[in-house]
């Protein structure tokens, strides 16, 4: 089994000399044995086809995901516990892992082994699957670990940009013209926008993490629904803020919020190892105050998400193959236009507990690649609290920038909470 990967994959992908990887950090208590994980990732495997590809290369050298005959065991790299904090370390390691895509499969684990707990990660080529993949991964992997004879059933995958887009849209004349038009048009215009000879010294990376207590967590939640607003838009008013405080003049007032394509896209199912993703900006409107800009903000987002349409956006990607090498300079070259990348992942909806362990935290996934700004802020909410991560690079956002502007989404949520407890 074999298919040639999308667009988005291919510039996420880039030579495979670049890591672009997602790590997601879990805890565990209880007494693991090695062969029992081998076992439960084996079974990912049996599931998941493209858990067991490679990349391949054609005449043409477009990569190809392809699945070997002979399975290819899920490396799993096991290193001592010493503390709480020491997967922040290694989630920094695995960014700077390159895969060894050709040989090996697009999935690694971390297992940081204690005597009562566990922290293990999960760590993707970002081309291999989103958040939500990965969240579904995860879910069954405990599931199996918990229960050997769990039946997590087979998984029909994605074999190409014809297994997501229905056929009337996808053999429309009319529609096959337009996405054409609007890639020629696309790539022209990427061709002659003006970027830096030299892309930029990012420097350093680094990674914050930080939660919400319950307490803090169910207060944000409900003063959301009693605003109207999403829980996302919310965190993303007060990102916008902060920046805006923090980095003054350097601020862009933009956030750029990923959109979960399985909204739009039935024929993409929860448990379908796929990576491709839909984008809004959003930006706050500086005369006015907090709530004002939230009830504004919300507005925007669902105007913006409304005129979303994954079929067209994946159709005009899959006509412009030719211009991926223009436009993967352009972000990597060209000047940064937004603050940073947020996405909310929500409330993580997976067993607390099992029996023979207990799922102690799901941290918030980190994700740092070589396309422009790696300033991208993460959130999820596990048994009630939300989890923060956040991560970047000196190049693009000092790190003491970072720290302050974390200090600051925490006063402005405490803020608002605090101005409805006095009401």
């Amino acid at each position: 089994m074999k298919r040639r990967l999308l667009f988005g994959e291919r510039m996420l992908l880039g030579d495979g000399t670049e890591p672009f990887n997602t790590v997601i950090p879990f805890r565990l208590k209880g007494i693991f044995l090695i062969e029992n994980i081998q076992y439960t990732l084996s079974r990912l495997q049996v599931k998941h086809p493209w858990l067991k590809a490679i990349i391949k290369h054609d005449e043409k050298n477009i990569p190809w995901f392809e699945v070997q005959e002979k399975t290819i065991p899920i490396p799993i790299r096991i290193i001592p516990r010493t503390g709480n904090n020491d997967w922040l370390e290694e989630s920094q390691k695995e960014w700077h892992t390159t895969f060894k895509s050709t040989e090996e499969p697009l999935l690694r684990v971390v297992w940081l082994k204690g005597e009562e707990f566990s922290d293990i990660l999960f760590v993707f080529h970002h081309c291999l699957c989103d958040g939500g993949s990965a969240m579904t991964l995860l879910d069954e992997f405990l599931k199996i670990l918990n229960d050997p004879t769990y039946d997590i059933g087979m998984e029909n995958p994605i074999l190409g940009i014809h297994d997501v887009v229905p056929d009337e849209i996808l053999n429309s004349r009319g529609q096959k013209l337009k996405a054409k038009m609007i890639g020629r048009l696309a790539a022209t215009a990427i061709k002659v926008i003006p970027v830096n000879k030299k892309t930029t010294d990012r420097q350093s990376d680094y990674l914050l993490n930080w939660k919400f207590n319950k307490e803090t967590s169910h207060e944000l939640i409900t003063y959301c629904k009693s605003q109207k607003v999403t829980v996302n838009t919310f965190l993303s008013a007060a990102v916008l803020k902060a920046f805006q405080k923090i980095r003054r003049e350097k601020a862009f007032n933009k956030v750029s919020c990923p959109v979960d394509i399985r909204r739009f896209a039935n024929q993409i199912k929860d448990d379908h190892i796929f990576a491709f993703g839909l984008m809004i900006v959003v930006s706050l409107k500086k005369k006015l105050s907090f709530k004002e800009n939230l009830k504004l903000m919300q507005e925007t987002v669902e105007k913006k998400t409304s005129k979303l349409n994954p079929y067209i956006t994946m159709m005009v990607m899959e006509s412009a193959h030719d211009a991926l090498s223009n436009f993967t300079k352009l972000l990597k070259n060209g000047k940064s236009s937004n603050d940073c990348m947020f996405s909310n992942l929500g409330r993580i909806q997976i067993a607390h507990q099992y029996k023979e362990f207990t799922l102690e935290n799901v941290f918030s996934p980190s994700v740092i690649g070589p396309l422009g700004n790696t300033t991208t802020m993460v959130a999820s909410t596990f048994r009630g609290e939300m989890n923060f991560s956040f991560m970047g690079s000196e190049g693009y956002l000092p790190h003491s920038e970072a720290l302050a502007i974390r200090e600051e989404i925490t006063k402005i949520v405490k803020h608002q909470l605090e101005s409805v407890a006095i009401l």
